[in-house]
């Protein structure tokens, strides 16, 4: 069982990434340095790492409980040198299985491995590979208040040393950004950036899951839904004391590379 193999430890923090460009995984710049920073922030390495990603979408949730998660290469046109990089985590079927005891609903896949939305982070943040990683899927045909209410389910976990990203991108506009003519921010961008900035420093996350309600720079911001789901389940996961906190901010074009940690 589970529990006779999970130490006891401090309650883990959450984050969420935004992961950006693939190519991230492979360039030295200030938002992957940032990364690099989270292992040695942490007071203790984490049993497993749970990553929620934009790029694992679902009809229906599951949970991957593969024991060695390949690494997926789920884009393309890209230099030679990504598709060399392979990420040789264990998985946590362990883990996966305290996952599905606390959302029932959720089926197990024992294929899937990680995705780039995964694989790139987790690249910088514990690049020995020595943590065991799995991912939950986003049961696309969901709304917003569903993520959100999973997501605070999985609030056990923290205690049990298991630490949980949210990998996505709070303004995440790929039409604007291949017809771009710069990298400037747009306006739009800059307004909603800011506008969810200022709820999670209030703490008023009801706004950002109602979020059809918030106009023109929203629905700018997410044309799709995909990237934005994974914020609701990070910011789910935070309770009163915990500190939430902007280890990077950064518009490129009609992309939000703003990543917070929570705890």
């Amino acid at each position: 069982m589970v529990g006779s193999i999970i130490k006891i430890m401090p309650k883990q923090s959450v984050f969420f990434i935004g992961h950006g460009s693939p190519m991230n995984a492979i360039e030295d710049n200030p938002f992957t340095r940032s990364l690099s920073k989270i292992e040695g922030s942490l007071a203790e390495k984490p049993n497993a790492v749970m990553v929620i990603s934009a790029h694992w979408l679902t009809n229906g949730t599951y949970v991957s409980t593969s024991p060695k998660p390949e690494t997926i290469y789920d884009f393309g046109g890209f230099p030679d040198e990504l598709y060399d990089i392979k990420y040789p985590c264990k998985g946590s079927p362990e883990f996966a299985e305290e996952v599905i005891k606390l959302i029932p609903e959720a089926r197990e896949d024992i294929n899937r491995g990680l995705d780039h939305g995964a694989w790139s982070i987790l690249k910088h943040i514990f690049p020995g590979a020595d943590v065991p990683a799995f991912q939950l899927s986003i049961d696309i045909n969901k709304p917003f208040n569903f993520h959100f209410e999973l997501g605070y389910k999985l609030m056990p976990l923290r205690e049990k040393g298991l630490l949980i990203i949210g990998s996505g991108n709070i303004v995440h506009n790929l039409r604007m950004w291949f017809t771009k003519s710069s990298d400037k921010p747009y306006s739009w961008a800059v307004e909603f950036d800011e506008w969810v900035k200022k709820k999670i420093i209030e703490r008023d996350f009801r706004s950002l899951v109602d979020l059809e309600n918030q106009g023109e720079a929203a629905h700018l911001s997410v044309p799709t839904v995909d990237h934005y789901i994974p914020l609701l389940y990070s910011l789910a996961l935070a309770e009163k004391d915990d500190k939430i906190e902007f280890i990077y901010e950064g518009i490129e074009s009609s992309l939000s590379m703003r990543s917070l940690r929570i705890g």
